[in-house]
């Protein structure tokens, strides 16, 4: 059984536009910085990389199905170009009136590609900057990170084991956590 690191990506990976507004087209995909360095790092590290994210606006009817996955092909494209490769993407369609399990937080993405994947999720990690983030990946048995400003002490329903205030500082903390380094 092999760790993963399942991300979410809007906010994690590419800007995260604000709520009720979505990325509809790759032109509005901005990607944050430092993160084809910190992909690459987790890689290194011998992660499996999987991002697992929530992607209403397919159920809203903003996105088609295949207007997302056209985005998502083209973000690991640009990504591997850079040689920070994922190797797979998750996504719930589904808005939040659907009870899905595949909805965060509920774990069903995690859950789905450990299975397929072979992925030990208590040895894996869910980084993402909500609540629905850190939620979905306890549920599953991950550690979690929560990217959030500084300003921001806590989640208000679920306590993550890390956080961090980017991408690459949550694949730092990672990593030391792993090595059992003392983490800053």
């Amino acid at each position: 059984m092999r760790r993963a690191v399942f991300i979410d990506r809007d906010g994690v990976i590419n800007r995260k536009f604000p709520e009720g507004q979505y990325v509809t087209s790759w032109e509005q995909m901005e990607l944050l910085p430092g993160v084809p360095a910190a992909l690459r790092e987790l890689r290194r590290a011998g992660f499996v990389i999987v991002v697992a994210t929530n992607q209403s606006a397919v159920g809203r009817q903003k996105l088609t199905a295949e207007g997302l996955e056209a985005i998502h092909r083209r973000m690991l494209a640009e990504l591997a170009r850079e040689g920070a490769i994922i190797d797979a993407v998750y996504y719930c369609p589904h808005d939040g009136s659907f009870m899905c399990e595949c909805r965060k937080p509920r774990p069903g993405m995690l859950l789905l590609a450990a299975k397929e994947h072979a992925i030990d999720l208590s040895r894996s990690w869910m980084v993402g900057d909500a609540p629905s983030d850190i939620q979905a990946g306890q549920a599953a048995g991950c550690r979690t990170v929560w990217l959030a400003p500084r300003r921001h002490s806590s989640v208000r329903t679920a306590a993550p084991d890390l956080r961090a205030g980017s991408l690459t500082e949550a694949v730092t903390r990672i990593l030391k956590f792993e090595t059992g380094r003392p983490i800053t």
